[in-house]
């Protein structure tokens, strides 16, 4: 079995930092692409960051310039640095990796349990 356990969320004033981790643990044999999606109460899920196995990122063109996604290939960790948070920031964050596990090769999507940002003064 392949876990995904997020950290880091919390609180923060308008304008302040955080940053979120997210372990993969398990029959990992490697890890592609890794991501984080968001979903507000009242709305859809939506993809905030990803990254793949080779390190290019994509983002959403709203947090643009202001978060940043990282890995370490050999922890099987993906990070999402955010910056310059805004109360529109607030919602659980999702953490999602393409694994390939090691028993059988095949890649399987897996997502974290997610945890909650809330920016609010």
């Amino acid at each position: 079995q392949v876990q995904l356990v997020e950290s880091g969320g919390g609180l923060v004033q308008p304008g302040g930092s955080l940053r979120l981790s997210c372990a993969a643990s398990g029959s990992i044999f490697s890890s592609n692409a890794m991501g984080w999606y968001r979903q507000a109460p009242g709305k859809q899920r939506e993809l905030v960051a990803v990254i793949t196995s080779g390190g290019s990122t994509n983002y959403a063109d709203s947090v643009k310039g202001r978060f940043t996604i990282s890995r370490d290939n050999a922890k099987n960790t993906v990070y999402l640095h955010m910056n310059s948070l805004k109360p529109e920031d607030t919602a659980v964050y999702y953490c999602n990796a393409h694994i390939i596990r090691r028993f059988d090769r095949y890649e399987y999507d897996y997502w974290g349990q997610g945890t909650q940002v809330t920016v609010s003064s």
